[in-house]
């Protein structure tokens, strides 16, 4: 399965002027700048979505409280700087929504696989550049869309980041509630971005790869990216309708989720959730493409089972399409049909079970270097492992049942996305940044973000376990106005405090970025002496990505410790006599 791209006369660095300014560093179309504007959008976002997770863990903490320095926020969002329960509504609605489809998203999906697709594969840039850079900018219009919300008449959305019909589909307030609308309309607009993004992805990846490099010495982190982009392009289109359909029920007068017309307010589940489950692989698949990057370079050691990752990323993929009605046992299904969720939910744990073992057999016996991207990547499984086990609770319906509304899903949930995605986020950013900015990230500053974030993380989201099985709700106000609660109160200080901690945590690897980019240590083409093809190019790369011609492939990404090799790793373009005389 190879197919190869013809060199461009004149494609590399030398063969075409230098653009100026505007278009080199904002309407860009090479894909090592739209991969970093990706980036930085998603740390503007993660910086607006931290700060909402910090004031709901106060409140949790000390209900009804003023909170320290926020006394000048005007009614009705917030009274002498206490949250009132509309604003503290619209914070657990705005933080999953901006977490979700403006951070991870745009960092695994927008900025790893711009950065990387092009330079892992051989290729100049994407195949559709100018698609490329406004498959960004649309997204930065959806941005401003959603943060508009919080300016206009009855303040941001407030159904929940899932907004449930029929509670969705009713204006609030009395006339045009308009933060729901603007909700509706910044992710139909983020769909239209992510959907110019994965058919780039898709058509770069088939037709642009190097010559030699066919599909299966394509690095894990492509795999992922490639499979993840046919998510996208099959799960948006789902979601965009029913966002349609819902702004259709407020503003134009029709009945699709309201009952009292006829409409069926289960639909919006079906739909939503239909998205929604693929929408869980489209942010855990690049993350485990990272992963496998990072632990095979400083284990020193192929990847353990390379076939079987790539396999089962696919049947991942394949199985997130028959397994969202999970997300509605509470609903009401026919048994049969919830046993048939039930079964499928509890198979999707075998790919990601063997993904698992792949990752502890490629650490096994290795020679391994505890970086701190190592570290991350190594605390990414770990976590993701947690979030997996707590899902077969989940998986099994008489125990959903009783579960689902309570904060075990929030602590599930945070384990696979805060434990998996944002763990493998701060392992590829290290691992990356040095490609990305030419200048390492400082190890010291980065090994003390980690520490401090991992014992958080886990003081923070595992005892929302024990809530959960004790019976405290999701989405709650004020857990003091029950008196079953009341005993779990200390809990809850304890997480808040933790939270506090993890959220200050971020600032250290803020700094370490900001000061990486301007002062870090000068980074050689191949810091980590790795193998696949960005590390033969410079750091940052040239415009082009290679003077002259394109490299070309001779094997697999993960040639460590090849006794083909005068040293511990062979590129994807050498070829050593020793290994041409074998093959031949």
């Amino acid at each position: 399965m190879s197919t190869a791209r013809a060199e461009v006369p004149g494609a590399g660095s030398t063969g075409r002027p230098q653009p100026g300014f505007v278009r080199r560093c904002i309407f860009s179309t090479d894909h090592k700048t739209i991969g970093k504007q990706f980036l930085f959008m998603a740390l503007f976002m993660m910086a607006i979505g931290g700060a909402m997770a910090m004031l709901m863990r106060w409140e949790l903490a000390f209900p009804e409280t003023p909170v320290p320095l926020m006394s000048w926020v005007p009614e009705p969002y917030m009274y002498g700087g206490a949250i009132p329960p509309n604003t503290y509504n619209s914070m657990f609605t705005m933080h999953a929504t901006i977490m979700i489809f403006f951070v991870i998203m745009p960092i695994l999906v927008g900025c790893f696989g711009n950065f990387l697709i092009p330079l892992m594969i051989g290729a100049r840039d994407m195949a559709f550049p100018v698609l490329n850079m406004l498959s960004f900018w649309v997204g930065a219009i959806a941005a401003v869309i959603l943060l508009a919300s919080f300016f206009v008449t009855g303040g941001p959305a407030a159904a929940g980041w899932t907004s449930y019909a029929p509670l969705s589909a009713v204006p609030i307030y009395t006339g045009v509630d308009w933060g729901q609308n603007l909700w509706c309309i910044s992710l139909i607009v983020l769909g239209i971005s992510s959907l110019m993004g994965s058919i780039n992805y898709i058509t770069t990846i088939i037709n642009m790869r190097t010559r030699g490099m066919t599909f299966f010495r394509l690095p894990l982190i492509i795999w992922a990216l490639f499979i993840t982009a046919i998510l996208l392009l099959f799960a948006l289109p789902v979601l965009s309708t029913a966002l349609v359909l819902l702004l259709f029920d407020r503003l134009a007068g029709t009945h699709f989720f309201l009952p009292q017309g006829g409409g069926e307010p289960l639909l919006w589940q079906h739909l939503f959730w239909f998205f929604g489950h693929p929408e869980v692989y489209i942010m855990i698949l690049p993350a485990m493409g990272i992963a496998s990057e990072v632990i095979s370079t400083f284990s020193r050691k192929p990847i353990f089972g390379y076939h079987a990752m790539a396999y089962a990323m696919g049947a991942i993929a394949f199985l997130s399409w028959i397994v969202w009605g999970h997300h509605m046992f509470q609903s009401g299904m026919n048994p049969a049909l919830g046993s048939g969720f039930m079964i499928t939910t509890m198979i999707i744990g075998v790919p990601s079970a063997i993904k698992v073992f792949n990752w502890l057999g490629t650490i096994y016996k290795g020679n391994i270097h505890y970086t701190a991207a190592m570290m991350n990547a190594l605390a990414f499984v770990a976590m993701f492992i947690i979030g997996g086990l707590s899902g077969i609770f989940m998986a099994c319906t008489p125990v959903d049942m009783y579960i689902h509304d309570t904060y075990f899903i929030v602590a599930h949930i945070h384990y696979v996305l805060f434990g998996g995605s944002l763990f493998a986020f701060f392992a590829g950013l290290i691992y990356w940044f040095p490609k990305m900015f030419g200048r390492m990230m400082n190890e010291t500053l980065a090994k003390v973000h980690f520490w401090i974030t991992l014992v958080a993380f886990n003081c923070t989201f595992f005892p929302m376990h024990i809530l959960g099985m004790n019976g405290h709700m999701r989405r709650i106000y004020n857990p003091l106005q029950y008196d079953f609660l009341k005993p779990l109160q200390p809990i809850n200080i304890f997480i808040s405090i933790s939270a506090f901690v993890l959220g200050a945590a971020q600032f250290i690897l803020l700094a370490n970025i900001i000061w990486s980019m301007a002062k870090g240590k000068r980074a050689g083409a191949n810091p980590w002496r790795a193998n696949s093809l960005e590390w033969t190019t410079s750091s940052p790369p040239v415009h082009g990505n290679w003077d002259g011609p394109l490299p070309v492939v001779h094997h697999g990404p993960y040639e460590y410790s090849s006794p083909f090799g005068e040293e511990d790793y062979l590129p994807q373009n050498v070829e050593t006599p020793a290994k041409a005389a074998v093959a031949g």
